[in-house]
């Protein structure tokens, strides 16, 4: 059954001057809130590895934030605003960004009324030579409200990649208030992100340093990786009192065989950095659910863990998954989700996360909740009273699972 939640419940005060408005020089020196036991505790972020058990599992988001904000002109000087979403033509990432003349993209349309059906030429206010060399240029195929399929196209016979590298921004959230600026092209970035494809940060990952990191390695702590493409739906609010009314946009991940691997053999305890490695890997259950049942993956639905009860272990659900890798000659598991985890949620693989703080009446405050049993209030008033920033630029917590 689908839960009934309604987000107004899931509201706290959270004044603008608490939000980070710009990182700290120092990735690993933000606070970091322990969760543990219905208790908070107060560190430094740098003290996570001395939080975490050496048996562990850690499972980190590889994907990289792509310069995907655009900024075109009509020839009456209205200024358009494209934030690309997810490629159309060619459809994979990969060789959408390795396309050197043109790909088309679903997108935002910042100004969409404005733009009717003439060619946008890239806004170039400092008349940059590299840009003008590129020559992009726009052409709206369909529009459904503020979104958009639209065709690129330029000339220099570089790649996408490079395209928006040259001609994009960087697309920091909206609540930062500010345009993006050159510290963003750095530190909206994780360190181990590699392959490109989200318009938002996995921002639990933008405190880890390299030392961190080292030390993680040195407690023996296992280190892997998932790869979930961030969209644009991680900056819409909860519009609808009834969380039910909420539509969740679907978002591509990838998996490896040895993380399955892993996971199926249930000997380490995991933890998740960012609620985009938990949303990938509970979904993995119902990925292996569609195995059993249907004999291959397909992507999970938004309500999919509600709508009844399955009589699978985690262990047949992965297996499954394996199987079909061995029938196919997969290596990897590529697939989408649409899942929300709210209240009520059962959690079959994290027993720990990294994240920071969230926005009030968010998806990610439900999940939070799901995760610690309804008692976020508990972490979030702690953070409130003691000084903790919030939001992509701001302080981190490590959360224990409650045990059952």
């Amino acid at each position: 059954m689908i839960p009934e939640i309604h987000i107004e419940d899931y509201n706290y005060g959270l004044e603008d001057s608490r939000i980070a408005k710009y990182p700290l020089p120092e990735r690993d020196a933000s606070k970091l809130l322990h969760y543990k036991d219905g208790k908070a505790c107060e560190y430094i972020f740098r003290d996570l590895p001395d939080l975490l058990p050496a048996d562990a599992l850690m499972v980190f988001n590889d994907t990289k934030v792509v310069p995907a904000r655009l900024h075109f002109q009509r020839e009456t000087g209205a200024h358009i605003e494209i934030f690309c979403l997810e490629p159309v033509a060619p459809p994979e990432y990969n060789t959408a960004f390795a396309a050197t003349e043109e790909t088309t993209w679903k997108c935002v349309i910042g100004n969409a009324k404005k733009w009717k059906e003439d060619i946008l030429f890239l806004y170039n206010p400092d008349a940059d030579s590299a840009v003008s060399a590129m020559d992009l240029r726009a052409e709206l195929l369909n529009r459904d409200g503020q979104t958009g399929t639209v065709r690129f196209s330029w000339k220099d016979g570089s790649p996408f990649s490079r395209v928006l590298e040259i001609c994009g921004t960087i697309p920091i959230p909206p609540y930062l208030n500010r345009e993006s600026e050159q510290i963003d092209t750095e530190r909206y970035q994780t360190l181990y992100a590699r392959f490109r494809g989200s318009v938002a940060a996995p921002t639990a990952g933008l405190h880890f340093t390299r030392a961190v990191l080292e030390r993680i390695r040195e407690k023996g702590i296992l280190e892997e990786t998932v790869c979930l493409h961030v969209g644009a739906g991680t900056f819409l609010p909860v519009k609808s009192s009834l969380v039910s009314e909420h539509p969740m946009h679907r978002e591509p991940f990838v998996v490896s065989r040895k993380l399955l691997e892993e996971l199926k053999a249930g000997n380490r305890p995991v933890v998740a950095v960012g609620t985009t490695s938990v949303r990938t890997l509970e979904s993995l259950y119902y990925v292996g659910v569609s195995c059993l049942e249907t004999g291959k993956p397909a992507d999970v639905d938004q309500w999919v863990p509600y709508t009844r009860e399955y009589p699978y272990s985690t262990e047949e659900a992965l297996g499954a998954i394996l199987d079909w890798m061995d029938r196919s000659g997969e290596d990897r598991l590529t697939v989408g989700t649409r899942i929300i985890i709210v209240p009520g949620f059962r959690f079959r693989l994290v027993e720990k996360l990294v994240t920071n703080f969230h926005q009030p009446e968010s998806t990610l405050i439900l999940l939070v909740s799901a995760f610690v049993n309804g008692d976020w209030r508990t972490i979030y008033d702690f953070a409130l009273s003691n000084g903790f920033r919030f939001l992509s630029y701001g302080d981190s917590s490590l959360l224990e699972r409650p045990k059952a």
